[in-house]
């Protein structure tokens, strides 16, 4: 398995080949917003980013950034190695159902408990999320729930020839 090249460094920029794994969780004061049907469903300046290794920050917002209704619980459940089981959420607006969309952790593990009533979801299933009003791209491949920004360079896992990364 080739091991990728990291992407050169602007100025203001990070290499997600820097952040750590395990993962960490940094808070932010940047203004995250997301929409979808429309509406404003989530708007904070107080989100937490998770950090790993070869991805672009996963945002979680407090559940209360949510507007009401916003949240709709889901079936099924996941595993992180790091984090534990993840339940999932429909993200409801404007007419609007995102399947699946959103997932949190009602009982993470001890190094992940700041993690606790916060949601984040997968910028690609909604309309649009922003970083302090920059527009964010998922991250490549659907699988993960990454945001890029132009602050944040790779190359990032999840597109195509990453699986062993």
């Amino acid at each position: 398995m080739r091991h990728p090249t990291r992407d050169p460094v602007g100025p203001g920029q990070e290499s997600v080949w820097d952040y750590p794994r395990p993962p960490r969780v940094e808070p932010s004061t940047r203004h995250v917003e997301i929409r979808l049907g429309g509406t404003v469903v989530a708007s904070t300046r107080s989100a937490l980013r998770v950090l790993e290794t070869s991805h672009p920050p996963t945002w979680y917002l407090p559940v209360e950034a949510f507007a009401d209704g916003a949240l709709r619980p889901a079936a099924g459940s996941s595993w992180c190695e790091w984090k534990g089981a993840a339940r999932y959420f429909d993200v409801v607006a404007g007419g609007v159902v995102a399947s699946r969309a959103a997932w949190g952790y009602p009982d993470p593990t001890p190094g992940f408990r700041a993690l606790l009533d916060h949601v984040a979801v997968y910028p690609g299933a909604m309309e649009r999320c922003t970083v302090d009003g920059e527009v964010v791209l998922p991250q490549p491949g659907g699988f993960y729930g990454g945001w890029v920004t132009a602050d944040v360079v790779g190359p990032f896992k999840g597109g195509p020839g990453s699986t062993g990364w």
